[in-house]
């Protein structure tokens, strides 16, 4: 996904820094460019987020889009899955994103402008058994850009998530896929059946992320950008059983809900945050 937004952001005309643990391999895959500079960067190491940010300003003066692409799918079923691997997941789907935005916001804030942009996932919306744990990545990843963007607002600095469905990249193959660590018989039939059916999703994805890369390249120039963009039908869905699934809950629970303020005459909404 990363290589098709380089590639729309180039086609567009922009000015583009693209990073990877192993920039030779990017730098391959991207060709060359005045307006492309690739820099090794492992997301969960901060102080490679700050060199590379550092690199940036030296070579092009400015950062205005920062896209928060890197990510791993660790796939398994919750006690399946090691402390190390739960680790793992967080330091590359949330930590990862934070460091690199933190090294970044310092020169948006000087420009007052700048546009930050978080790839989550549909499990960000709604969670999914044998992907606990990388939805809490998403979902963290979330909760995080909903209090960000009104913390960075007042500079003139915009945020966006974008929840993509199922889109042909490699996080389903064989190479980026991780199983859980521990095996727990409880849960092995059903283990077996959830590997197999991930593994034959890689390469029948639906979405295609070049149409995903033009999408963003267009929300980027929108004046004001959306907070959110649901990315594929798959995913609206995903998005629209979520809404229906608070409603009835709520209302399965309103009385009781709305029953459990002082009986002091205060204003519930007025407190709320």
């Amino acid at each position: 996904m990363g290589v098709s937004f380089a590639n729309a952001a180039l086609e567009a005309g922009d000015a583009v820094v693209a990073t990877g643990r192993r920039p030779a391999e990017v730098a391959e895959v991207l060709g060359s460019s005045e307006r492309l500079m690739t820099i090794a960067l492992d997301v969960t190491n901060a102080e490679e987020a700050r060199s590379a940010v550092d690199a940036a300003i030296e070579r092009f003066g400015r950062v205005d889009v920062v896209v928060n692409n890197a990510g791993a799918s660790f796939k398994g079923y919750f006690e399946e899955m090691s402390p190390e691997q739960v680790a793992q997941q967080l330091a590359t789907n949330l930590i990862g994103p934070m460091n690199v935005t933190r090294a970044v916001l310092p020169v948006m804030r000087a420009q007052r402008s700048g546009h930050v942009i978080a790839v989550s996932s549909g499990a960000g919306l709604m969670g999914f058994e044998y992907s606990s744990v990388y939805a809490a990545s998403k979902a963290g990843l979330e909760g995080w850009m909903g209090a960000l963007d009104q913390e960075v607002a007042p500079f003139g600095i915009r945020t966006t998530i974008v929840n993509p469905g199922f889109f042909r990249t490699t996080l389903a193959s064989a190479e980026s896929l991780v199983w859980p660590a521990l095996t727990i018989d409880d849960y092995a039939e059903r283990s077996a059946a959830q590997r197999a059916w991930w593994s034959a999703q890689d390469g029948v994805q639906p979405g295609d992320p070049d149409k995903l890369a033009r999408a963003l390249v267009a929300i980027v120039g929108e004046d004001p950008p959306p907070k959110r963009f649901i990315a594929g039908a798959d995913v609206i869905a995903i998005a629209e059983r979520k809404i229906e699934q608070l409603r009835d809950e709520i209302e399965a629970h309103r009385v009781l809900s709305i029953s459990l303020s002082y009986d002091d005459g205060t204003d519930p909404k007025r407190t709320a945050r």
